[in-house]
């Protein structure tokens, strides 16, 4: 089974699972939603708008600049397909998931996931 490379990073993943309900966010929204640092938010937000799974708008909101996220049909259709392919694996002949042990390391800041 084939991943889309796009998303399976935690941060592109992440953004994109922020953007989901379809209001767009400014930069500081979804530094805030999705946990990233500065850089790696811009990074991979850049790597999602290549991808046209993100649309950037930039402006600005008296004389500072504004930056806002929004995703694409597209980003909202590859990121179904991945929870589609990734739900296929969950599901098993018996219907049962073998227990996670708990990650270790770096505890996730994010809300992401907790929604």
């Amino acid at each position: 089974m084939q991943f889309d490379e796009n998303l399976l990073s935690p941060g592109r993943l992440a953004i994109i699972a922020c953007l989901v309900p379809g209001a767009p966010l400014s930069f500081t929204e979804l530094r805030k939603a999705s946990g990233l640092a500065d850089g790696n938010l811009h990074v991979q937000c850049r790597k999602l708008e290549e991808t046209g799974y993100i649309e950037v708008s930039r402006g600005h909101r008296g004389r500072r600049p504004l930056t806002k996220f929004r995703i694409t049909e597209k980003g909202l259709a590859a990121l179904k397909l991945h929870v589609r392919k990734l739900e296929g694996i969950v599901a098993t002949e018996s219907g049962t998931i073998a227990p996670n042990p708990r990650p270790r390391g770096r505890r996730d800041e994010s809300q992401v996931w907790s929604r």
